[in-house]
């Protein structure tokens, strides 16, 4: 069985303006960040070269996507619910074969700082 971990944060967007607000962070989140026209956003990551395309659908709060670095392959489930005035993003996160149980801790760590981040620009955008 394969590990996996799932993040969730409240922000205080509706859905939709969260929703829209993510498609919209990788250039605020990282500077040399580049959207080609096959969906696929470029940038340099914290594990070299990295790439990054949502599969979403508003309606359903699916935000979806495959996130490739030089060192890993992330198929990523990602919804945002509705709780009121607020929002929830869930976020899952199934280990990649190619990383070990000690690359997984550490990318959680990294990532749940990134995840702290996002909510900060979601909240301010």
């Amino acid at each position: 069985m394969s590990r996996s971990r799932t993040i969730t944060v409240t922000v205080n967007k509706k859905t939709g303006d969260a929703f829209d607000a993510i498609l919209q962070l990788p250039p605020k989140m990282m500077p040399d960040a580049k959207f080609h026209d096959d969906g696929w956003w470029s940038f340099t990551g914290p594990h070299g070269k990295s790439k990054l395309k949502f599969n979403e659908n508003k309606s359903l709060g699916i935000l979806d996507h495959k996130y490739i670095d030089e060192e890993s392959v992330w198929d990523v489930p990602m919804r945002v619910v509705s709780n009121g005035e607020y929002s929830e993003i869930l976020i899952t996160l199934n280990k990649p074969d190619e990383l070990s149980d000690e690359q997984f801790n550490k990318r959680m760590d990294e990532i749940g700082e990134m995840v702290n981040h996002m909510k900060q620009i979601i909240e301010s955008s």
